[in-house]
C-alpha cells in the first residue's frame, strides 16, 4: 500500500504503521528530515488533506506533497503533550493554546477554499438523532444547532475536528494542528469539543468546566452564551454519532457534557 508513495518520494520507513478509524500513517524519512505519510481511506480524509494544503503551513503542519489519497507532511517530534499537560494540572495553559492555534487557522487567506462541508450538513446526524431519540436533553441539543445555523456569525473556514491530540508540539515552529475534516461555518464550533477533551472524567468534571469556559471566552473573544450553545449542539451531534455505533457509555458522556452547558445556561 505504502510502496509505491515510498518510492515516489524517496522516503525511508522511520517507524510503525499508525491506523486510525479512517487513515494509516507512516512515519518516514526524506534525506533525512522526519515527515509524516498519510494515506486516506474516506473522502472526509481526502478534503481534510486538501485543507491542510491550503493552510500551507500557517497554523498547521506543512504539506511536503499530495497526491491522490496519500499526503506528505512535516512530522511533529517536540516532547509536549497537551493531553499531558491537562492532567498534570495545566488545563489553562493547553486551552490557551488550542485557542491560540484555532485563531491562526480561522485567519482570512486571499487565496480560494477548496471545497468543504457546511456546518449544516454535518449536523444531519443530530437531526435524525433527535427524530429517533426520545432524549429530552438531545433534543434541546438539536434546538440550539438549529438556532445556531439559521443566524452565524464570523462563518470562517473550519477544522472541525479540534482536541488535545490534534494540536501538536512541531518544536521550533510550535504548536500546529493536524488531521483537520475541512468544514465551514461559524467559528465557535471549532471551539466546542476542547470541553469534551481529552478524557469525560476531566471534561465532566464542573469546576473544570467552568474554568475552561472562562478561559476559552477570554482567549478567543467569543460570547459566553454563544459557546455554550455551541457546546450544546456539538455535546449533541457527537452523541448522535455514538448512538450510531451503539456507544452508550460514550453517549452519556457527551450527554454530561451538554448538560453541564444546559445548567450554566439554566436551561
Amino acid at each position: 500500500m505504502f510502496t509505491h508513495w515510498l518510492t515516489l518520494w524517496n522516503l525511508q520507513v522511520d517507524g510503525e504503521l499508525i491506523k486510525t478509524h479512517n487513515a494509516q500513517l507512516l512515519p518516514v524519512l526524506c534525506d533525512g528530515a522526519p515527515l509524516m505519510l498519510k494515506l486516506a481511506g474516506v473522502e472526509e480524509e481526502r478534503r481534510g488533506a486538501e485543507l491542510m494544503q491550503w493552510w500551507d503551513g500557517d497554523g498547521a503542519a506543512q504539506v511536503v506533497a499530495r497526491q491522490d489519497d496519500a499526503l506528505l507532511m512535516e512530522r511533529a517530534c517536540g516532547t509536549q503533550n497537551l493531553m499531558s499537560m491537562v492532567k498534570n494540572g495545566q488545563d489553562d495553559e493547553a486551552s490557551e493554546i488550542i485557542c491560540r492555534v484555532i485563531s491562526r487557522l480561522h485567519r482570512a487567506r486571499t487565496y480560494q477554499a477548496p471545497p468543504l462541508e457546511t456546518l449544516s450538513q454535518r449536523f444531519g446526524a443530530l437531526r435524525s438523532a433527535v427524530l429517533q431519540s426520545h432524549d429530552p436533553l438531545l433534543s434541546l441539543c438539536g434546538v440550539m444547532a438549529e438556532q445556531l445555523l439559521s443566524d452565524p456569525l464570523e462563518e470562517v473556514v473550519l477544522h472541525g475536528d479540534i482536541h488535545h491530540g490534534n494540536i501538536l508540539d512541531f518544536e521550533a515552529r510550535g504548536w500546529l494542528a493536524i488531521d483537520p475534516k475541512g468544514l465551514y461555518g461559524e467559528r465557535g464550533y471549532d471551539y466546542a469539543n476542547l470541553f469534551c477533551n481529552p478524557e469525560l472524567s476531566i471534561a465532566t468534571k464542573r469546576p473544570r468546566f467552568l474554568r475552561r469556559l472562562e478561559v476559552v471566552t477570554q482567549t478567543a473573544k467569543i460570547e459566553k452564551q454563544r459557546l455554550l450553545m455551541w457546546i450544546m449542539a456539538h455535546a449533541g451531534l457527537s452523541a448522535a454519532w455514538f448512538l450510531e455505533d451503539d456507544d452508550l457509555d460514550l453517549f452519556a458522556g457527551r450527554m454530561a457534557i451538554a448538560k453541564l452547558a444546559a445548567d450554566e445556561m439554566g436551561c
